[in-house]
């Protein structure tokens, strides 16, 4: 068991320049810290399988989930179930830090609407 932090966490690039790092990824469950730059967001989709917590660590989120808009600001969250259609954008002036848990993990179970 080790301490881990974006320093030492797998990361990747998606969309526009964003950036994921794992914190936690196995076969059960993922825990992904998320940088999304201004004026950037996700294609909407949903998963058929991996239900989701959104938790904002810094900045604003704009999160669409089955149609209806939410606006999340730091230290509040948000649960998307397996199914529901959902995007997040960041549509402020400054970058936009969150975690994303997974269970079972959404990688491969996207599906673009």
């Amino acid at each position: 068991m080790s301490i881990i932090e974006t320093k030492n966490a797998e990361h990747y690039k998606w969309g526009k320049n964003c950036d994921g790092w794992f914190l936690v990824n196995n076969d059960n469950l993922t825990i992904i810290q998320e940088r999304v730059l201004s004026g950037c967001s996700e294609t909407s989709h949903y998963h058929q399988h991996s239900h989701q917590f959104f938790y904002i660590l810094s900045g604003i989120a704009t999160i669409e989930v089955d149609g209806k808009i939410h606006t999340l600001k730091t230290q509040q969250g948000i649960e998307v179930k397996a199914g529901q259609v959902h995007q997040l954008a960041n549509n402020q002036a400054t970058d936009l830090v969150f975690t994303v848990t997974s269970t079972p993990p959404s990688h491969g179970d996207k599906i673009n609407v």
